[in-house]
């Protein structure tokens, strides 16, 4: 690099401070064989000879008061020369003024000076450069062999490197984004559906109409107030108003039909909506007055009111009907196994490894059930999740109509494994009204006739709560085998209780080494709050119930429930349960059904088991947490909609229907399909 510094001063010429820098500054910016040829180096080399001779080379005073430019000649970035001049007073305060004896001392830190003096020179110009360049009309400058340290270099190369390729990288994604963009507005375009109105833009949801019902809500509040003035013009006999609106109330009705949305109206809805628009306008002009027409409305909400209450308790009959009616494929199931059972010589078969029905050591189920295809579902979750299948028991009860079916299903889809051993409850001689209160007061009259009124529209007049106590399923005695456990299995020590209406989902064997702590039976609790205490099922304005109980107490559920039978024949359970039962011949106590005989009859004997073994609610509540359901053991399907009925959740029948044997013989023959 070239570098030629010079410098004139206000009355005071080659100032020895000044002079001693130059030199320091030309001998760190330029190569030793320059120096040779610089001559203005050896100029202010022999200036400094001649006035170093009668000058003093110390208590020089700085020349705070000399107006010095100081010219500086150097190499930018770009190997173009520059020309720069500074005052000497504009220097800042990191430039100390020092004595040319000095120099040899203080060498190093003048060197350090002069490149931060270039430096701030450098970083000056380079903010100018475009701007000199632009008003010199692209003067071409005179390149020049550039002496910057090769690191120092490398590491400028490498920086513009990063930048070019930072650069790159965003214009790439900016790109990127763009396509994305239009992708999803051609996506978003195709999905347009024009025919809807209110939509103006596809873009913004703003834009979206939110009342996409407001015509057929429109149309609907006319047709009320067209009655409300037919009514009046008809008392009033104003003949021609009145067939008027009443033509267009049926026009509206008309046009309407089903429609749920602006959407689903027939084309014409806008004009029949103006029209009657147009109509109601006039028979406001002529018959309007604000008591009548209040009066009016009244009378129409009254019978509103009341139409919307026989409505609900027909809605609430046919539910209950529903869930009492066989669908038909159900029906065809037991009636095809029975017939096979009989035609294919089933019935002299029996099931293998019956040593292992009274085995202790092995876990035992109970099931009492009429329905086939829910108790092959409740068998085949359980065996597939059981660690050990060959250790499995069921032990199934059912009555005389389906057990042939019952037998034939097992016979011929016989469980991985498992023991299977299929009942009739007709077959426990023991089991008869006179050792039964239940069997002594399902026979009475009183009972049937509280089932089999021919006048089915007065018993909705009892209201919808007393509507699913006239379930069949109360009446049969499978329903109340529960409390009899003991007798039906004496030589077993626990067994594990089981409902039709349940899904096994982990295995279950766990439950036989929970300590019961002295109680007959293991459930899980069912208050939350204030609901399924023990109020909810008793009547506690009857003396009996509420000297010997809590209401606040909680209930438990039915459905999955451990029992200690020895326990159960030490505290002489049954013996319990029919003293109430007797008591409840009249059912003052509590109405039909086992769960108040149950709370009833193990009262402060039941031990809380963890609710994670049992979630209920499958048949009646649509809100349950989905993540309950999913971690619990078992699931069960309590209330009208069934998971075999059409009645049933679709949110939870996948959780059932997985275990049912679709492709089976049976099953396509009287067409169960998913």
């Amino acid at each position: 690099m070239d570098t030629r510094i010079g410098w004139r001063g206000s009355g005071c010429p080659f100032n020895p401070y000044m002079r001693g820098l130059m030199i320091d500054y030309l001998r760190s910016a330029m190569k030793p064989e320059d120096l040779r040829y610089s001559e203005m180096y050896h100029m202010f080399v022999r200036v400094g000879q001649e006035s170093s001779q009668g000058k003093s080379a110390s208590g020089s005073n700085p020349p705070d008061e000399m107006d010095i430019d100081i010219i500086v000649t150097y190499t930018d970035t770009s190997g173009s020369v520059r020309i720069r001049t500074v005052k000497s007073r504009d220097l800042s305060t990191s430039w100390v003024w020092r004595s040319p004896t000095d120099e040899n001392k203080d060498q190093p830190k003048k060197s350090e000076m002069l490149e931060s003096f270039e430096a701030d020179m450098r970083l000056d110009d380079d903010a100018e450069h475009s701007t000199d360049e632009h008003q010199s009309g692209g003067e071409m400058s005179q390149p020049q062999t550039s002496t910057m340290n090769p690191v120092k270099l490398k590491r400028r190369m490498l920086r513009q490197q990063r930048r070019d390729l930072r650069t790159a990288n965003l214009i790439r994604q900016d790109k990127e984004i763009d396509n994305q963009m239009q992708a999803a507005a051609i996506e978003r375009t195709k999905e347009l559906d024009t025919t809807v109105k209110g939509k103006y833009s596809i873009w913004r949801t703003e834009y979206e109409n939110p009342n996409s019902d407001s015509t057929v809500r429109l149309m609907r509040d006319q047709i009320i107030m067209a009655k409300a003035y037919a009514s009046i013009a008809k008392a009033g006999n104003v003949t021609v108003l009145y067939d008027s609106l009443m033509k267009h109330s049926r026009e509206s009705h008309h046009a309407i039909g089903e429609a749920r949305s602006d959407a689903e109206l027939q084309p014409s809805a806008l004009d029949q909506a103006k029209a009657m628009g147009h109509i109601l306008s006039i028979a406001k002009d002529q018959l309007y007055d604000c008591v009548i027409v209040a009066r009016k409305l009244r009378v129409m909400l009254q019978s509103t009111e009341v139409n919307v209450n026989l409505l609900r308790k027909k809605s609430a009959f046919l539910n209950q009907l529903a869930a009492k009616i066989v669908p038909k494929p159900l029906h065809c199931l037991p009636l095809q196994l029975t017939t096979d059972y009989y035609v294919h010589g089933y019935h002299s078969n029996g099931f293998p490894n019956k040593d292992k029905l009274e085995d202790t050591s092995l876990y035992h189920y109970a099931i009492f059930s009429d329905n086939v295809l829910a108790t092959s579902v409740v068998v085949n979750s359980t065996v597939q999740h059981a660690k050990e299948p060959k250790k499995h028991v069921f032990h199934i009860v059912t009555d005389k109509l389906n057990f042939a079916a019952f037998k034939m299903w097992f016979l011929a889809n016989p469980p991985a494994g498992a023991v299977i051993q299929v009942e009739n409850v007709d077959d426990f001689t023991w089991l008869n009204s006179s050792y039964c209160p239940v069997l002594r007061q399902l026979e009475s009259a009183r009972i049937k006739e509280y089932y089999f009124k021919s006048n089915q529209a007065s018993s909705l007049s009892v209201g919808t709560d007393n509507l699913k106590y006239r379930n069949p399923k109360y009446l049969s005695m499978l329903n109340h085998l529960r409390f009899y456990i003991p007798e039906v299995y004496p030589k077993l020590d626990k067994i594990l209780f089981l409902d039709d209406d349940i899904v096994v989902q982990k295995d279950l064997t766990p439950l036989w080494s929970v300590n019961l702590q002295g109680m007959v039976i293991g459930a899980v609790e069912t208050c939350k709050e204030s609901f399924h205490r023990f109020d909810k099922y008793l009547n506690f304005s009857n003396p009996m119930i509420s000297e010997n109980f809590d209401p606040s107490a909680c209930g438990w559920a039915f459905g999955m429930n451990i029992f200690d039978l020895k326990e159960w024949k030490k505290r002489d359970i049954t013996g319990v349960y029919h003293r109430w039962q007797d008591m409840n011949e009249d059912r003052t106590l509590w109405k039909l059904g086992t769960l108040p005989p149950g709370l009833i009859t193990f009262y402060k004997l039941t031990y809380p088991l963890d609710r994670g073994w049992h979630v209920l609610g499958l048949g009646y509540d649509p809100a349950l947490n989905q993540t309950e359901i999913e971690n619990a053991a078992v699931i069960h399907y309590n209330g009208n909609y069934k998971p075999w009925l059409d009645l049933a959740m679709s949110k939870y029948q996948s959780y059932w229907s997985k275990y049912v044997m679709f492709d089976n013989y049976y099953l396509r023959l009287c067409n169960i399909r998913e």
